[in-house]
């Protein structure tokens, strides 16, 4: 297909009441956009008949302005192919003007009160990965996904009709994937729902954001796990809210705990399938008790099932929205570590009685997750290829697991690393008064990553440990890592 190629020249600006011929305006013009950088040495210009319709002027104007820059050498004609920026000017092309003097800082912004509270009461989040090495957390296998099925399903979609995958989406998301989801939820995770129930949203944190908006008022309290996500907590304290640090134990979050600080809660965050970032799983008899406070104080509970698709041995936990019998469980999913992250899809599943609150947010405030990308991952779904992948990655994650635990035995005393039920990253537990940081920034310095616990508390603990990732990595790397791990603590002295 034949293309109107050419750098884009917007910001050449003629002035038709000044005093200077057109021609010169414009020669002028040109040479600053070159000189200043404006476009890049071996950039072709636009055609001189495209470049005097866009800026206004008659072609003969734009002729003389280009005749004139090839003499000065700072454009070249090339027979056939169009003018080009001269190369010569990568190298000699006049230094920029200093950058003004910043030490003088501008006057703050004149925030809201919630933004103001959010910049006080944030946790700090790292750079979320991009890039698979021993011992990132949060990232999938990528290296196992399967490239082809989806290459086949993306050409699949557009190739088809253009109304609908370059269109605005349906608000609530595309149907057949609200349908997936509710068939998916219904078979492998015991949640029976509805497809009116559920709403596609931009990755989790979309969600918790959205959640906190619509339901939370500053200063409200709600429960969080102490450690607990970075992420989602921020995303519930941009709203205001007072987010209490509520403990964790062999159990998940302790109710008890949050009872004694918080009795009048008006919401609870928690991760039962797989406690972020310690690990436990929530029992039954932990969840009724949650479920239970929750109904005296009125309150409302997000469940986080980041990754509770992964499992290793007996049948898990089911999700605690299973057992929801009074709709206080608002269950949020998302595809970010089932699939891969960059996908930015997730999805609420609401509660019957916010159902029409949710509707008319998504129809007049938030715009949709592109239709393409949704109907891609329902094919994916509808036709057993999402079922097939977690069934690989079960295994795959069983097998990273395992090779992590080997390994790590050699740390002992040093480093304990806790044996996983499900998901794909763990914790270390250090010894007494060991500097976590130190250990971090040594493990940097080795190309290894790993989190300190502390980065994940609001609140003090008595532990120090480290977070190990160990899903998005095979055992190889991982024992190679656990192997620089063994002589970084050995020569920061930890444990001896």
């Amino acid at each position: 297909m034949k293309t109107t190629g050419g750098a884009l020249l917007s910001s050449v600006w003629i002035d038709r009441q000044s005093s200077r011929k057109i021609s010169v305006q414009l020669y002028m013009s040109l040479k600053e956009i070159l000189l200043t950088g404006g476009v890049n040495p071996g950039e072709r210009l636009p055609a001189t008949r495209i470049l005097a319709k866009e800026i206004g002027v008659s072609r003969t104007t734009v002729v003389d302005a280009i005749d004139r820059l090839i003499s000065e050498g700072l454009l070249e004609a090339r027979v056939g192919a169009g003018t080009f920026v001269s190369p010569t000017l990568a190298e000699n092309r006049p230094a920029a003007p200093p950058v003004p003097d910043l030490s003088d800082e501008p006057a703050a912004p004149r925030l809201s009160h919630a933004a103001r509270h959010a910049d006080r009461f944030f946790t700090p989040r790292a750079w979320l990965p991009h890039q698979s090495k021993a011992f990132i957390t949060a990232l999938p296998a990528l290296d196992l996904f399967p490239m082809a099925h989806w290459a086949r399903l993306s050409a699949r979609h557009w190739r088809g009709n253009r109304e609908d995958v370059m269109g605005y989406g349906h608000p609530f998301g595309h149907r057949p994937l609200r349908e997936a989801i509710a068939t998916h939820l219904n078979a492998a995770r015991g949640i029976k729902s509805d497809p009116d129930q559920i709403f596609i949203v931009a990755g989790a944190q979309q969600a918790f954001y959205q959640i906190a908006s619509l339901l939370l008022n500053p200063g409200d309290p709600i429960w969080f796990e102490n450690p607990g996500a970075i992420g989602a907590r921020n995303a519930f304290v941009a709203s205001g809210a007072n987010a209490v640090p509520v403990e964790i134990d062999d159990h998940g979050l302790s109710v008890e705990d949050g009872l004694r600080k918080a009795p009048h809660f008006r919401l609870a965050f928690v991760t039962p399938s797989h406690q972020q970032p310690l690990g436990p799983v929530m029992p039954l008899p932990r969840r009724l008790a949650l479920l239970r406070a929750a109904e005296e104080a009125d309150a409302l509970i997000v469940e986080d099932d980041y990754d509770g698709e992964f499992y290793y041995g007996s049948q898990p936990q089911p999700p605690l929205k299973s057992i929801d019998t009074q709709d206080r469980v608002i269950y949020v999913g998302t595809f970010s570590k089932s699939l891969f992250p960059s996908l930015r899809v997730g999805y609420i599943l609401s509660p019957p009685s916010l159902i029409d609150t949710f509707s008319r947010v998504s129809s007049n405030w938030l715009s949709g997750v592109p239709t393409a990308t949704q109907a891609i991952v329902a094919d994916f779904m509808n036709e057993g290829l999402f079922a097939s992948h977690i069934r690989a990655m079960r295994q795959a994650y069983k097998a990273r697991h395992d090779a992590l635990i080997d390994a790590a035995a050699a740390l002992k005393g040093r480093l304990d690393v806790c044996p996983a039920s499900s998901g794909f990253h763990t914790v270390g537990f250090l010894p007494g008064g060991s500097d976590e940081r130190q250990i971090t920034e040594a493990a940097k310095e080795k190309n290894l990553i790993v989190a300190p616990l502390s980065r994940y508390c609001s609140a003090p603990i008595r532990q120090r440990g480290l977070v190990l990732g160990f899903g998005g990595v095979d055992p190889d790397q991982i024992r190679r890592g656990v192997a620089v791990l063994d002589g970084l603590l050995d020569d920061l002295r930890v444990g001896g």
